[in-house]
């Protein structure tokens, strides 16, 4: 098989074949292609596209790229959940213990942190002890006798889309949503699950900035679904400002055990409510979302889902202390308070500029591998549509120096937008519900 002629017929607009598909990714995987041809069929994928059955063949091409992570010895149906990425988004620390807690098992592979998208992975790793590099074997016996793993990726899970994301990276490819589909469902379907519910972000601080982008990458992804035999939800939920108040790995930690404690309410829980929701769903154990819900804010009431969490920090070696003992957490050394210029209202944030702001602080990466400060973020005080005087707070700035702390504050004067008069109405939380058709 000649792989110009893929490349050429993809430029000029033509649909791959299973075949070719198939070619292409082994030649990513075992390197026979040179990153040039690779580069150029990515180039032409973004600009002429690929439909339903192409995308879900690249999709089951890469996920079987390396190992497949078999979790049938887990008895019941897998869910897993993925987050397109956004700032201060922990709902999986959050709804992770309380699906588990109701009997539904989660068995969670997790990344870590690139640019303002914080991992969930650095977020567990703040906590003192606390072992992400958990083996298949040990992540079996612990999904068998707690219900709930949170883990690493392991290096063999889809080889294909680590060489082809770094490529996409640095050529001006990663805006092709089949390939950003591809590229999500391959690793979760790679790592076992039976049911996947997608948390497709929508606004300032997401990868997709608007309703349209947002459904189209949605909608693609639950088609795929349908292709490769899994059941597939997509929420598409707002990033037009921090899903949460803390910013930053030890602070986030802080925050979910404070919903799971019951002492939170406001967008995180109702995100995470909403998603656990529909895991319960996929999984059989409910029949409506509000059922769902209903269930996992019982299991906040009654402390079942705190319970869990802690069962999670002594299965896989974290400080258990850290659930009443906040100090036990990393401490930052300085911190900065941000105060309104002028009193109004808020009407806008940029959340990509606040995330850039966490970048600043340390809590971030500039670049893969960076290492992080796991005690450095931001705590917000003020939300969309609140009242501001002048001089009062808009945030707290955490970090090891007083200069980072200055720098930091700086993005965030920029991000936070005052104005005199109050908007008309802010961005829904939830904008829309993708279910796969049966």
């Amino acid at each position: 098989m000649n792989f110009v002629d893929i490349i050429i017929k993809k430029r000029d607009g033509g649909k791959l074949t299973h075949e070719e598909i198939t070619f292409f990714v082994q030649g990513v995987t075992d390197g026979s292609l040179p990153d040039y041809q690779i580069s150029s069929l990515l180039m032409a994928i973004l600009l002429k596209g690929m439909d339903a059955e192409e995308t879900a063949h690249l999709t089951m091409e890469m996920a079987n790229s390396g190992g497949m992570f078999d979790l049938s010895a887990v008895e019941g149906v897998k869910v897993d959940k993925h987050s397109t990425g956004g700032v201060a988004d922990t709902t999986t620390l959050i709804l992770a213990p309380l699906v588990a807690s109701v009997g539904v098992p989660v068995v969670k592979m997790s990344g870590r942190g690139l640019g303002f998208s914080g991992g969930t992975i650095d977020k567990l790793e703040s906590i003192p002890g606390f072992r992400v590099d958990v083996s298949e074997e040990e992540a079996l016996r612990y999904g068998r006798e707690s219900g709930i793993v949170l883990m690493s990726q392991t290096d063999d899970l889809t080889p294909a889309d680590k060489k082809l994301y770094a490529l996409r990276d640095v050529t001006g490819t990663v805006d092709s949503i089949p390939l950003i589909a591809a590229s999500i469902m391959s690793k979760k379907i790679a790592a076992g699950a039976d049911g996947i519910v997608l948390d497709v972000k929508c606004g300032s601080g997401a990868f997709m900035k608007d309703m349209e982008s947002a459904e189209k990458l949605a909608t693609t992804m639950a088609a795929m679904g349908r292709h490769v035999g899994r059941k597939v939800t997509a929420v598409i939920s707002g990033m037009d400002q921090p899903l949460g108040m803390y910013i930053g790995n030890s602070l986030e930690v802080i925050e979910a055990i404070e919903v799971l404690k019951g002492n939170v309410e406001g967008d995180l829980l109702e995100v995470s409510l909403t998603l656990g929701a529909n895991m319960l769903l996929l999984a059989g154990r409910v029949e409506t979302e509000e059922e769902g819900k209903a269930l996992l804010r019982e299991n906040i009431r009654n402390g079942k889902g705190l319970a869990k969490f802690k069962e999670l920090l002594e299965q896989q070696g974290g400080d258990t202390g850290i659930i009443e003992n906040y100090e036990l957490l990393p401490v930052s050394a300085a911190k900065l308070e941000v105060k309104a210029k002028e009193a109004g209202f808020i009407t806008r944030m940029d959340t990509a500029v606040i995330g850039r702001a966490s970048q600043e602080t340390g809590a971030g990466r500039m670049f893969k591998g960076q290492p992080l400060d796991f005690s450095a973020g931001i705590v917000m005080k003020k939300r969309l549509g609140d009242a501001v005087a002048t001089d009062e707070t808009l945030a707290i700035v955490y970090s090891e120096s007083e200069e980072k702390c200055r720098s930091a504050a700086a993005f965030l004067q920029k991000a936070i937008m005052i104005t005199k008069e109050q908007a008309e109405e802010l961005p829904p939380l939830i904008w829309k519900i993708i279910r796969q058709e049966d």
